[in-house]
Formats: C-alpha cells, structure tokens, sequence
C-alpha cells in the first residue's frame, strides 16, 4: 500500500481509544509488569507515545517543511518516556497522550501539506535524507508497533498461567520484536 495521509490520519486518530479501552482503570499489575530487563512495561509504552507526540513526529515535520535538508532532526532522546510517567497514574498518561494527539492531528491538518509537500526532504541523525511522507508512514506504523508490543507485553503476563495452551496461542510465541521501542 502506498501512504495515503487520510488513511494514516484516520489511523492515528484512533490510537488514543484502543489505549484507552486496553489499559483504562487496569490493575498495577497489568499496566506496570515487563516483558524482563531492559523492557518496557504498558505505562512506560504510553510515556514513550507522549514523549513523541511532543518532540518526534510534527517537530520533524515542521524541520522539513521549514528547512528541508539543511538542518538535521533532533536526536530522539529514547529515555523521555521517563519524564512523561513521573508522577502520573496511567489513567492521567492515556488523558495526556489523547489531548497531544488529537492536538497533533489539528496542527498536521493546519499544514494542508500537498503531493509535493510530501515529497519534501528532511535529514534523520542516523538515516540521512527521508521524505516527509515516510515519516508520516512511520508515525502510523509506529503506533501500530507498540499496540503489537502492548498486546504482546500483557499477554506475557499470563505466559506461564495458561499452561499447554501457551503453544496454540500465537502473542505468546512472538519473537524477533523490539521490546522497547
């Protein structure tokens, strides 16, 4: 499938309700459990999710639209998500990150961005030259990637729990991800 903006935006739209009716009033022992060390767990994902929302997709939007590829992003800081969590429940997290985003999705709206403008060229730290319409597939497939990690994360947590029936059950056999990011 090409990127089409009307399907990503339609898609990304609907992220903050699947996180909101996943993780929503869930016990501590759902939303803060990992998958092991250095992983993640489902309220760290949705620090993550905010910390991007504030200086990842639409701060390097505005990189390429304004300076193409004479300035290079900023360096994503992969530890944010810490900031975004302290002294937050989840419940107040999945509320920030559905404000960022729906205000997100106004400012990208705001851009009236065109066929052209989404051929525009920007500089990634580690990737060199990436079009607009490839960061903007990314923003999508990205979220899509941590609903895969959440879905699997939670189901971890009854690995052992489910007894034989962990080889029939195809989130419990997943492998090859990254648990954290």
């Amino acid at each position: 499938m090409e990127f089409n903006l009307e399907a990503s935006k339609a898609l990304l739209a609907r992220t903050p309700a699947a996180l909101d009716a996943l993780l929503r009033g869930l016990p501590a022992t759902w939303t803060l459990g990992n998958e092991g060390d250095g992983t993640w767990n489902a309220f760290e994902i949705i620090g993550h999710l905010i910390d991007c929302e504030r200086t990842n997709w639409l701060p390097r939007a505005r990189t390429i639209l304004q300076f193409g590829e004479t300035q290079t992003f900023t360096p994503f800081d992969r530890g944010g998500h810490i900031r975004e969590t302290t002294g937050r429940s989840v419940d107040q997290a999945l509320d920030e990150f559905s404000r960022l985003r729906a205000e997100n999705l106004r400012e990208l709206d705001a851009l009236h961005l065109s066929p052209l403008d989404l051929e525009r060229r920007g500089t990634h730290p580690n990737f060199g030259s990436v079009t607009l319409s490839q960061l903007l597939a990314t923003w999508t497939t990205h979220d899509l990637t941590h609903l895969h990690q959440l879905s699997r994360l939670l189901a971890s947590q009854y690995s052992e729990a489910v007894g034989p029936w962990s080889r029939f059950l195809g989130v419990l056999q997943c492998t090859g991800h990254s648990a954290s990011a």
